[in-house]
């Protein structure tokens, strides 16, 4: 089988830019970004002493001075497709480096660490998975995507927690906009009877089938499909067949804005609508289009700049 090959690109620009970069690439349709920022990493050390022992000087001399944002495209004529349409109009100088799918790996594991989100979820790198879960914590067991959701981004952690909080043993998942799988494998790890799942990228579905399979968790219990559910009628009509106590979409909020038109259909009567990967300054447009489908707002979180929104169905009269 022929290795995959990957470019990393690299997009340099200074600290008073990170955030309009950072928006243009995830309003291009790029969400698996990493931030290279010196002013950032020195307030997340500070911030986060727990970690210090994992950052030795050679991180540090890396990062001084830096301010740039990193993505991952695929080696081929679907990736250069790619890296035309995040990098149209940027107006931002970048460099792009071939790598193999090794060197990828061999780069990151060593910056992968086990995570604690919640009160209960501890989410673990599946070459870590000999490590000690603290007491009290439900094991996620992932093996890192490239563009797929791994828990370390603010708006993943977001609607981690709210999973966590919603999920109630034996009702079923929805998972729009899978990547890795995370939520959906998150909320069957909690107790949920059983998932569907949906990525418009096809890759999603074996990868987010993988990560379940660490996690013990069969397709008598888990589905995945690839699929638009906004543009194909017979694939929302199919999940619609089913209410869902929870349906999930980690997405962003021009594709949130559009499908909260089929929320209403897919929700259960005491169902939760949890919508995460909304820039704050844009969250107000996904309230409002959630109220416009009657949904009642019912929860809020924030972090680092991003929004998560939890919305329901309106109680029926008695």
């Amino acid at each position: 089988m022929d290795e995959i090959k990957w470019l990393e690109v690299a997009v340099n620009t200074t600290p008073d830019r990170l955030d309009e970069v950072t928006a243009k690439l995830t309003a291009a349709g790029m969400t698996g970004l990493v931030i290279e920022d010196e002013g950032e990493f020195q307030q997340f050390l500070e911030q986060n002493r727990q970690y210090w022992d994992y950052v030795d000087q050679e991180l540090m001399d890396r990062m001084r001075g830096v301010t740039r944002v990193k993505f991952y495209v695929t080696d081929d004529g679907a990736g250069r497709v790619q890296l035309e349409q995040y990098t149209r109009g940027l107006d931002a100088e970048y460099t792009v480096t071939p790598l193999t799918d090794n060197d990828w790996a061999y780069s990151w594991q060593k910056y992968y660490k086990p995570l604690e989100v919640g009160r209960r979820l501890y989410v673990v790198p599946e070459w870590m998975r000999d490590e000690r879960v603290p007491e009290g914590r439900s094991p996620l067991y992932l093996n890192p995507g490239l563009t797929f959701g791994t828990g370390s981004h603010a708006s993943t952690q977001l609607c981690l927690e709210g999973v966590e909080e919603h999920t109630l043993t034996g009702r079923p998942v929805l998972d729009l906009g899978c990547g890795s799988g995370i939520l959906s494998i998150a909320a069957l790890c909690l107790g949920a009877s059983t998932a569907a799942a949906v990525d418009i990228d096809p890759k999603a579905v074996d990868v987010a089938y993988e990560n379940a399979a660490l996690n013990g968790i069969g397709r008598d219990r888990y589905t995945v499909r690839a699929g638009d559910i906004l543009s194909d009628r017979a694939l929302a009509a199919q999940l619609a067949c089913q209410r869902y106590h929870l349906v999930l979409a980690n997405i962003v909020a021009d594709v949130i804005i559009p499908l909260s038109a089929q929320v209403p259909a897919l929700l259960a009567e005491d169902g939760v609508f949890l919508c995460s990967g909304i820039i704050d300054t844009r969250a107000h447009e996904v309230e409002e289009a959630l109220v416009r489908q009657g949904l009642t707002l019912t929860g809020r979180r924030e972090k680092n700049g991003w929004v998560a929104l939890e919305a329901r169905c309106p109680s029926p009269r008695g």
